[in-house]
């Protein structure tokens, strides 16, 4: 438990003067471990310190006390979130290196950020989803003036690409985002709509020609009063469509068409995909569903079991560093070895010093392979 001090050596602390009378470190510790507990504010970090005294002074010297909710805002609101996130970044190293599969690449707006006395707008990240690991690599904010199509490339450069397949929604259905995941050693699934313009008009055309040569497959998902059947087609012989068009790495075009019922009702889509590799229709399909793995996974755990929808943090740095905090104990909770739900290990931890002390473990452990 002494490690646990040493969990974000190498951050500079912004503070001065008698701001610094609580260390980095300690404050840090403090705020990890109360979202880890299920704590969401500043507020609640500081009632932990308190309520948690004796527990954290196991391994914190506190040389002054407990800091207040005002301590613990006034550093997130300073603390440099591009060194927070190469923190992050530095400590997810390890695991990203050994994940295999899809990486999901999608936005999420924080929706009570906005701040109407300074005009700035709610904070929008685009984050990176392991899909089969389930576990955050990174995010990378929106500037306000601009969307995700700037903010995406960023965040593709942090990372490792080799040997997995990067799936993206529309909006990020662009030539430059394409190149470089090929450039970056890896492949593409991206969906296509029209912002493409002839690209997806002749997409369209092509794989709705009964006549067109592909291959297909099917899957159905039942559960809930819901079944729902996704058909998969896919085909590589687009030379025509790459003279016409030439766009990065494209290798194969793809449809999946589903089928929904619920309650007696069905409802029928179609969707088309980009492909940078001859994959089969099987493997299509499957990167499509993995893809909005991301929405459930990610989005709506940090909405309805971490709060971040009503997160009211709205000054300066503070909604991008607390979006990493909570990311940050997302992804330790996912790779805490123990069977349990996301909310069921926080208020172990919330209940259990022990089990608190067996997270924090962990996470010295992996920072110290």
């Amino acid at each position: 438990m002494e490690e646990s001090r040493s969990i974000f050596a190498g951050l500079e602390d912004p503070r001065t003067g008698n701001a610094r009378l609580h260390q980095l470190d300690e404050v840090l510790v403090i705020a990890l471990c109360t979202v880890l507990c299920g704590g969401e504010t500043c507020e609640d970090m500081a009632l932990f310190g308190r309520s948690k005294e004796d527990f954290l002074r196991q391994f914190l010297r506190l040389e002054h006390g407990i800091p207040s909710h005002d301590t613990f805002s006034r550093l997130f609101r300073l603390l440099d979130p591009s060194r927070f996130h190469a923190w992050f970044v530095g400590f997810m190293k390890q695991f990203a290196e050994a994940c295999q599969g899809v990486v999901a690449i999608d936005g999420k707006t924080l929706r009570r950020s906005f701040d109407r006395a300074s005009g700035s707008s709610a904070l929008h990240l685009v984050s990176a989803w392991a899909a089969d690991q389930r576990l955050v690599l990174g995010q990378v904010a929106v500037d306000d003036k601009s969307n995700e199509i700037t903010a995406v490339p960023q965040l593709l450069a942090l990372l490792s690409l080799k040997g997995r397949i990067v799936t993206a929604d529309a909006l990020n259905c662009q030539r430059t985002i394409a190149r470089q995941v090929v450039e970056q050693g890896g492949d593409y699934v991206l969906a296509l709509k029209g912002n493409q313009g002839t690209l997806h008009d002749d997409v369209c055309r092509f794989l709705d020609d009964p006549q067109t040569p592909k291959l297909s497959a099917s899957h159905t998902d039942k559960g809930h009063g819901r079944i729902e059947v996704r058909t998969a087609s896919l085909s590589t012989d687009i030379a025509w469509l790459q003279e016409l068009h030439d766009w990065p790495g494209l290798k194969a075009v793809g449809r999946i068409d589903a089928s929904r019922e619920i309650n007696g009702k069905t409802s029928r889509e179609s969707r088309y995909y980009l492909l940078s590799s001859a994959a089969s229709p099987e493997q299509l399909n499957a990167a499509v569903r993995s893809h909005w793995g991301i929405e459930n996974g990610l989005h709506w755990t940090l909405d309805v079991i971490m709060g971040e929808d009503n997160a009211r943090n709205r000054k300066d740095n503070g909604p991008q560093n607390l979006a990493l905090l909570r990311k940050t104990v997302l992804n330790l909770a996912k790779l805490e070895p123990s069977k349990g739900s996301m909310r069921g290990k926080l208020k172990r931890a919330g209940w259990s010093n022990q089990f608190l002390a067996q997270m924090l473990a962990q996470f010295t452990n992996f920072q110290m392979r």
